[in-house]
């Protein structure tokens, strides 16, 4: 007979952390002895989760780039279901992650477990081959743009809008003056924050030309200083041998305070773009990656945009310069393009506002979890 207090979560990604985190926190203000075990980052394991695999490993993007990790993933893949199967769970919980944990959830549909997937894959954006897995997989999904209620339900899966996490985790952040007094920069001097992403590929490949641009810029921008956030786990070393002797200022767990700060980012495509959105900070999309990765996902992907700031706002509302689009003279043109227009700059400021509105009222671990209690009987 198997383990009835248990909970089995899977969440690779590190964007998935904090959201995670806050799941686990309400379901142990709820249940505060049922075990929690999976796959998830720091903040996840501080809250009570035990890990089954080092989270530095599982943070790997791409087609090409995963395949030198295949033999980890494919042993950790079957640890996870054997762990699953031996300690029978009350409910598989799968945060975003979808290349593994729509693997995983194959391994474990026949278990009879509930199967809950929060924060969905971008279907939407990747096709929709994977639609017809979720509906055979996945009992409840719990999404976190508004457009994802629809999408699922009339494709036959049951979905809820719980709001986005970045609500809860930026609510009570401190204002533009005081986060610029935080970081050293105070002043008048523009700032402009360069985000090359949270993994090494990314950084490898998309700091340099985030670099080029802060080369071009000073002469179009007067006096303008640049930052660059660097992401954990990501070796500083590689900051700095890709910066030389520039004056590029290398921020370490201030990603935040940094976007507030800016007065423009340039931001590599992902969860970061929703964030410059929510404290209102103008902002260029950028993304580069390996060439048969992006050959291979130019065939797949089915909108327009890549931008998450774009894609929830409908519409380009800020510019996207993406592959061979990513030059240093391409995105310093739109960085001096912004901040040299008032209008430009405030259209794109109040276009970001209305996004903001659009990610919810906060209490997105609550909500998801009282929409997981609807489906599953915790405690």
């Amino acid at each position: 007979m198997g383990d009835k207090g248990s909970i089995f979560i899977s969440a690779g990604d590190p964007s998935a952390d904090f959201p995670g985190k806050n799941l686990i926190d309400e379901i142990r203000r709820v249940c505060p002895e049922i075990d929690l075990y999976g796959l998830g980052g720091p903040l996840m394991q501080a809250s009570g989760m035990t890990p089954l695999a080092d989270h530095h490993r599982l943070a790997v993007m791409g087609f090409w780039e995963v395949m030198p990790q295949m033999l980890f993933f494919r042993r950790l893949l079957a640890e996870a279901a054997r762990q699953i199967e031996k300690r029978r769970p009350k409910v598989i919980i799968l945060v975003d992650y979808p290349g593994f944990n729509l693997r995983l959830a194959a391994r474990v549909k026949h278990l009879g477990i509930p199967i809950v997937y929060y924060i969905s894959p971008q279907v939407w954006a990747w096709g929709k081959r994977r639609i017809v897995a979720i509906r055979k997989l996945v009992d409840l999904m719990l999404v976190i743009f508004p457009f994802e209620e629809e999408f699922f339900a009339t494709r036959g899966i049951p979905a809820r809008f719980t709001g986005h996490p970045l609500v809860d985790r930026y609510r009570s952040h401190p204002d533009k003056a005081t986060c610029r007094e935080q970081l050293g920069c105070a002043g008048e001097a523009p700032v402009i924050a360069l985000l090359p992403g949270s993994r090494v590929q990314e950084v490898a490949r998309i700091l340099p030309v985030m670099v080029r641009a802060a080369d071009l810029l000073p002469t179009r921008i007067t006096a303008a200083k640049f930052y660059v956030a660097a992401a954990e786990g990501v070796p500083r070393e590689l900051y700095q041998r890709l910066i030389g002797s520039r004056p590029i200022t290398i921020l370490e767990g201030k990603t935040p305070a940094l976007i507030k700060s800016a007065d423009c980012a340039v931001i590599t495509s992902g969860t970061a773009t929703l964030e410059a959105a929510y404290f209102g900070t103008p902002l260029v999309v950028v993304y580069k990656t390996g060439w048969l990765t992006y050959q291979i996902a130019r065939r797949l992907v089915a909108i327009d945009a890549i931008g998450m700031v774009n894609i929830v706002a409908g519409r380009r509302i800020v510019p996207e310069l993406i592959q061979h689009q990513a030059t240093g003279e391409a995105i310093a043109d739109e960085v001096a393009a912004i901040m040299g227009n008032q209008a430009l700059y405030a259209q794109m400021v109040a276009e970001l506002g209305r996004v903001r509105e659009l990610l919810g009222l906060g209490n997105a671990g609550r909500q998801a979890f009282e929409a997981l209690c609807s489906a599953v009987s915790l405690c």
